[in-house]
Formats: structure tokens, sequence, C-alpha cells
């Protein structure tokens, strides 16, 4: 492609909706964290090393039947808070501003597991009900 030699109405992303493919018999439920593997595709959360999580869903998504691709995943980047792990993994005020771990659709922790789970976002804030956790795939990734 050349440069331009006149305006240009360049399309623009406005707001933080976001629609991804579904992987192959998954069921994510409305509100749940949402990942992508290593094949761009988008899962539940789970324990399992290789994925990024990536949001929340927006609505529940019954691929469980279909093949990878065949249904689309809307979901949402930013701060949302999901249920704390226990014991050793429970996070604490101490962790706030570094990664948390996904171990299941709803619930994050603070280590990786010994490298049997990928990382949710950076925590925010915890509190009574749970541990905040900023949902941004770019820079997930970088940290």
């Amino acid at each position: 492609m050349t440069a331009l030699t006149d305006n240009r109405n360049t399309p623009q992303s406005i707001g933080d909706n976001r629609i991804g493919k579904a992987a192959a018999g998954v069921l994510i439920f409305a509100g749940a964290i949402v990942m992508r593997t290593a094949a761009g595709l988008l899962t539940k959360g789970q324990t399992a090393a290789g994925l990024v999580a990536v949001g929340r869903a927006d609505d529940r998504v019954d691929n469980r039947l279909g093949s990878d691709g065949d249904m689309d995943v809307p979901f949402n980047p930013g701060l949302f808070r999901y249920a704390n792990s226990a014991g050793a993994d429970e996070i604490t005020a101490a962790e706030i501003g570094t990664l948390a771990f996904v171990v299941d659709d709803q619930t994050v922790a603070k280590t990786d597991g010994t490298g049997t789970r990928s990382r949710a976002g950076f925590i925010d804030n915890v509190d009574a009900q749970g541990v905040w956790v900023r949902f941004d795939e770019a820079l997930t990734n970088a940290g």
C-alpha cells in the first residue's frame, strides 16, 4: 500500500465492547472470566497454562456442540471483582499492583500454582467480597 495523498476516514472502535470467536466445546456464562487461547479463540476462565484473561463475558455463550469459531463471545476488558482464593493463594492488600492468576471462571489467586495457572490481570483492590482485577490483555501480556 502506498502513503496517503488525501484525507482518510479511518475506522475507530469506541468503548470497551469486544467480540471474539469461541473455542470448540465451551460454555461461557455471562459474568465469567474470559480467556484467550494460543490459537486466538476465547474460552472460560480455568486453571491452565498458556492462556491469558481478556475480560468479563457479557452474555452466556454455549458452544459445547460447536467447532472452533462457530460462535461469537461478547466481552469487556476493564475492572471487575471476582472471588478470592483461600489459604496460601489468598490475595491480600499487599498484592495490589501485582498480577493475579486464574483459578476458574470466577476465582483468582496470588500465585501461578507452580506454572499451572495463567495470568488474569493486575490486582487493583481487595475487599470483603473479593478481588478487583484490571483486565487488559496487552498490559497483562507485557507484565
